[in-house]
């Protein structure tokens, strides 16, 4: 998703097309239905194993065939650059945020999750400020990530189509040279995904589950609801599976300087053996999970969900917890985690939107960008 996103920056210098969070290569989308000569003819190389995060969304008028060819084209496109991003080329940072979730302020006040959540006023407000923290941030991060729950209303209730399209509206004043990876929630899904609700986020937001490579780095992107319940759609986890062990075996021959998770469920909120609950994944699955993460030499796992700062590590395994843009269900404040990568290791620290928007990241953060 996020090489799709560098793409339609790239492509727009051509010709005027505007950029929208709803699928990063909708502006390429756009550009590219309206002037067909820009599209190269097939066929195009091969890209192996590389998954797409290409969304038609409102392109229904594009012809299949058309349709086909772009598809073919910016899969291609986006092998072409994660090629030149496989070498290591210093220290970078990224931001990680979670659960923005339009509409759970409310609900939470009023004790109604499951009906609640008509007002989301103040969630725009702190998305808003996310957004502007980051996009003021100097040097500029390589990309923001949203670790699931973008809105609070389930697929098929009321609200949900206004709290996607307002959250559609704040993403679009992110930086453009800021690319946006989106991660699939329970609230984005369903707790109980189906075939339908996931081709519903894949049309709103793009692919539920994908890799991508910044500076060295293998990034992947999951849909931790087949790790909660795949039970009305196990053929899509049984696809998932299969992909991620093809990426596991990427990193496991150290094939890059390190490999990292996004998520939206945590494999666990403090310790491996800690028992069931909401906000992780079961023990089974927990321990399966960490122990395939491990063994491909995962740096760490990223993820939100919780609604509160937590973590804790697993052999070699760094499980990062965030607290969230939006609702908070303890005591940490609204807020976003710099994540600096380096050489050898990955320092980050979770900062409040205040502190954030009015101090910025701290020297010692930014020291360690000059390293070599």
């Amino acid at each position: 998703m996020v090489m799709l996103l560098v793409r339609c920056h790239t492509l727009r210098t051509d010709v005027e097309a505007q950029p929208s969070p709803l699928c990063p290569s909708t502006a390429c989308i756009m550009l590219l239905s309206r002037h067909p000569h820009l599209l190269p003819q097939p066929p195009f190389p091969a890209p192996g194993n590389h998954r797409s995060t290409v969304c038609f969304y409102e392109f229904d008028c594009l012809d299949s065939a058309y349709k086909l060819r772009i598809r073919q084209y910016l899969s291609f496109c986006d092998w072409l650059i994660a090629e030149k991003e496989r070498e290591w080329k210093g220290p970078f940072y990224f931001i990680q945020g979670a659960d923005p979730q339009f509409g759970l302020m409310k609900a939470w006040s009023t004790g109604d999750c499951d009906s609640g959540g008509d007002e989301w006023k103040q969630e725009i407000r702190l998305t808003e400020q996310a957004v502007q923290a980051i996009s003021k941030l100097s040097p500029k991060p390589k990309f923001f990530v949203l670790c699931g729950d973008l809105v609070h209303a389930m697929p098929g209730t009321p609200w949900r189509k206004e709290q996607t399209e307002d959250l559609q509206r704040v993403l679009r004043t992110v930086d453009p040279e800021i690319p946006l990876v989106l991660v699939s929630g329970n609230h984005d899904v369903g707790n109980v995904p189906t075939p339908e609700t996931i081709a519903e986020f894949q049309r709103t937001w793009g692919d539920d589950y994908f890799s991508f490579w910044v500076g060295g780095v293998l990034f992947l992107v999951l849909n931790s609801q087949f790790f909660y319940d795949a039970s009305m759609c196990p053929t899509l986890k049984q696809a998932q599976d299969q992909w991620l062990d093809q990426q596991l075996s990427i990193a496991g021959q150290r094939k890059c300087q390190h490999a990292i998770v996004f998520q939206h469920i945590p494999l666990f909120l403090q310790s491996i053996d800690e028992d069931d609950n909401y906000f992780n994944l079961t023990k089974l699955v927990r321990k399966e999970m960490a122990d395939k993460f491990s063994r491909a030499g995962i740096k760490a796992v990223f993820s939100g969900h919780y609604h509160r700062n937590a973590g804790g590590t697993y052999q070699d395994l760094d499980m990062v917890v965030s607290s969230a843009i939006g609702c908070q269900l303890g005591r940490d404040t609204h807020g976003l985690r710099v994540v600096v990568v380096t050489a050898e290791r990955l320092v980050h620290r979770y900062y409040s939107l205040d502190e954030l928007s009015e101090k910025g990241m701290e020297d010692d953060l930014m020291d360690l960008l000059k390293e070599k």
